[in-house]
């Protein structure tokens, strides 16, 4: 039974924590004094499932695969690459499997700073959202040492429904990359459809019924279409995480001469959505835009 160390207690990392729980019984995490992991250690820590330590340097020590699902690069920085974090209790062929949607320069640093140290850096973002982390179905996108990717396949087989090898470092987050390009412009498409269909007074039922049986039909609008249409959006992937991650993007696409209009101007929509005060509300609401 490998040991597991866990770093983000999150809304995704949260619920792919505990999956890991009903797996191995027990996961190494840090003790932070923040509500995530309170709330954590709350519901699992007096069934003995956790082994709480004081830093993330002793939490790598004890470690033989080691899984972060953090916010951005600087929280990468912190938890893997300042003094006494990670990098400097890391055993050798350690795996280490990062869930961030971070940048290419980041990913590919880490490779490198971990193939020193002997052990395996997979960049390895995912996509399914708060409901494919609580229902164990997510699907990981992964780049990094082909020869130990079997492992992972292995190790984190209790909370994906897919995981692809998508090959050298970075491409891990390449993949997420175009995911976030697609999803975009989905949600984009969905929101201006439903609009058009309230403004004609059309009936949402028969509408859903007709459009997911022909070829828009989308996770998107199996999933949002009814919530965007009754303006709700207190849940799901936040606003501001969506426009980090569109950043990140469009910083990759300029930087390799790639045109991305279309996504370039619904990150402005998102820009506008977050400067409105609706950061933590689903992206499902660039809706609220049109009306």
């Amino acid at each position: 039974m490998k040991k597991i160390g866990f770093v983000g207690l999150g809304i995704m990392g949260g619920n792919i924590a505990s999956h890991l729980l009903k797996k191995y019984k027990k996961i190494n995490i840090v003790k932070r004094d923040s509500y995530n992991t309170k709330k954590f250690i709350k519901k699992f820590g007096n069934k003995g499932k956790i082994n709480l330590y004081e830093n993330y340097k002793n939490l790598a020590e004890n470690s033989e695969v080691i899984i972060s699902c953090v916010g951005n690069d600087n929280d990468l920085e912190e938890i893997y690459l300042k003094k006494n974090k990670i990098l400097d209790g890391v055993k050798k062929n350690t795996i280490i499997v990062d869930h961030t949607t971070a940048s290419l320069d980041i990913s590919i640093k880490l490779f490198e700073k971990f193939k020193k140290k002997e052990a395996f850096f997979f960049d390895a973002p995912v996509s399914g959202g708060e409901i494919g982390a609580k229902e164990g179905k997510l699907a990981i996108m992964v780049g990094g040492n082909k020869s130990k990717f079997k492992l992972l396949e292995k190790n984190l087989d209790c909370y994906y429904k897919s995981i692809i090898f998508m090959g050298k470092p970075g491409n891990g987050q390449l993949t997420k990359m175009v995911n976030q390009i697609c999803v975009a412009s989905i949600i984009q498409g969905l929101a201006e459809g439903l609009n058009f269909a309230q403004k004609k007074n059309l009936n949402i039922k028969k509408l859903l019924e007709v459009i997911r049986n022909g070829a828009a039909q989308s996770w998107q609008l199996e999933n949002r279409s009814l919530t965007m249409w009754k303006n709700q959006f207190n849940f799901g992937f936040m606003n501001k995480l969506m426009l980090k991650d569109l950043k990140i993007l469009l910083g990759e696409s300029n930087n390799s001469n790639i045109k991305l209009p279309v996504t370039k101007q619904i990150k402005g929509f998102y820009n506008k959505l977050v400067k409105k005060g609706y950061s933590k509300e689903d992206t499902s609401n660039l809706i609220r835009l049109l009306k």
